[in-house]
């Protein structure tokens, strides 16, 4: 089947079904790599080499499986429809940062506090209207990213098995990749694939967000901004997300007890609930361009 077919068809499919609520491949996957966790970093004493091993436990054998599958005749383009489906989070993005948007607007601060620490992993108990809608509107940027169109890379270059791959790999650095006392060492290898796997999607993803926002403004802010941000892809995207949209962001954040003094983010107004739904919007345009752009490319190597 057409490469374009596949995709539009797993858009779709997300589209119409969102996540699977029963029996979702990743939430066995992330069971998986628990365990792996608990077996090679036992109290946070696994090294470098430990997380490699456990990685490659985790994710060459399914990889491998997506790639035998994905070979079989008659059923390749049903293999490559589902693991593309499974990997997007696009409806699921907006099912989560929409109620943070409404309860801004009904100035139900404990509901938005509440559902945007679905979203994050800084501590969000007393965070005002503006900080929650900051970090929703971040959290709208990063993971149009991580979630939708570095998988959509990732397919259009190497199919199934290359979505299974990058959404694994993304899934372990959200699980092992944190800089603290017990992953510094353990989640080092987890992080670092990550990165690699985000290099070109990231900044594929921040031009596509500068194109459909204020443009000059989002090159200025990667440009400046993005160097200073710990994350070589995250600042990117956000930069020219935040520039794009004409809103600030960033700054200081507490995570797991301890006051991050994170650099600002964009130019403009205050972010409110209009910057979140702004935001969502962006990256509905994105997919549509991105779409269009393979639709099109497909035409030329058919």
């Amino acid at each position: 089947m057409n490469m374009a077919l596949l995709i539009v068809a797993g858009v779709a499919l997300d589209a119409l079904l969102g996540e699977p609520r029963r029996w979702h491949p990743l939430v066995g996957f992330g069971r998986l790599a628990n365990r792996l966790e608990q077996r090679f970093n036992g109290g946070g004493a696994g090294w470098r080499s430990h997380g490699v091993t456990a990685w490659v436990l985790a994710v060459v054998p399914l990889t491998a499986l997506a790639t035998l599958l994905s070979w079989l005749p008659g059923v390749d383009w049903l293999v490559d429809i589902l693991a593309l489906y499974c990997a997007l989070g696009l409806r699921s993005l907006g099912e989560h940062v929409g109620p943070v948007a409404q309860a801004l607007r009904t100035g139900d601060l404990v509901q938005a506090r509440q559902r945007v620490g679905y979203l994050v992993s800084r501590e969000t108990a007393e965070l005002d209207a503006t900080a929650v809608a900051r970090a929703a509107t971040e959290s709208v940027l990063e993971n149009g990213s991580d979630a939708v169109f570095a998988a959509l890379f990732w397919f259009v270059l190497l199919g199934a098995p290359g979505v299974v791959l990058y959404r694994l790999s993304n899934t372990l650095d959200a699980m092992w990749g944190y800089r603290n006392e017990r992953f510094e060492r353990f989640g080092w290898a987890a992080a670092r694939i990550d990165d690699v796997l985000n290099y070109v999607p990231a900044r594929l993803v921040a031009l596509t967000y500068a194109l459909l926002g204020n443009t000059r403004l989002a090159l200025r802010c990667w440009r400046q901004q993005a160097p200073q941000w710990d994350s070589p892809n995250a600042g990117p995207v956000m930069a020219a997300g935040a520039g794009a949209l004409n809103v600030q962001l960033g700054g200081p954040a507490v995570y797991h007890g301890q006051l991050h003094e994170r650099p600002a983010l964009g130019e403009g107004r205050q972010a409110d609930a209009m910057s979140i739904d702004s935001g969502w919007q962006l990256v509905q345009r994105g997919v549509w361009l991105w779409l269009l752009i393979i639709c099109v490319g497909a035409q030329f190597y058919a």
